[in-house]
């Protein structure tokens, strides 16, 4: 027989629920969610409020912002929208700028975010977090994930 070591969940998921969840909601933005929101012609800040039926806060980590930079003039809009005093600056302390990893190690610490993401290996990252929502465009519109019908989820 094998022992499996298994992470200890916090005390803020109660049955299948994450109770540091509750408007206003925390949205933690990626590169490709803010490209294609642009491509797709949907402001962040109000598409979010309409999926969720409630205040949203958009933070943007350094490391998204210096992504979209590195990308060149053809993010142009992407970084112009990025900058843009509606989105919540988070200041990084680690080496690199490589917003994936970022993104994931900041949900890890703190439960409280939405992460909105396109990318599908950032989903398939964050779907290994316990109590973690994640927000992405399907089909000309924000869809949100793994959220409980109590915190005003949309039903599809």
């Amino acid at each position: 027989m094998q022992v499996k070591k298994v992470k200890p969940i916090t005390s803020a998921m109660f049955f299948a629920y994450n109770t540091k969840l509750g408007p206003p909601y925390h949205i933690l933005v990626d590169t490709n969610f803010i490209n294609l929101s642009l491509k797709n012609k949907l402001d962040v800040h109000k598409g979010s409020m309409d999926c969720l039926f409630a205040k949203c806060t958009c933070y943007i980590t350094d490391c998204v912002l210096a992504e979209l930079e590195k990308l060149g003039p053809r993010y142009k809009m992407g970084l112009k929208a990025a900058r843009d005093p509606r989105f919540q600056r988070l200041p990084c302390v680690h080496k690199g700028t490589y917003a994936d990893d970022c993104i994931i190690e900041r949900v890890n610490q703190h439960k409280c975010y939405i992460v909105a993401s396109c990318d599908k290996g950032v989903r398939n990252r964050v779907r290994k977090i316990p109590g973690v929502p994640i927000m992405y465009i399907s089909n000309k519109r924000y869809t949100i994930e793994r959220m409980p019908d109590a915190f005003g989820a949309p039903k599809v």
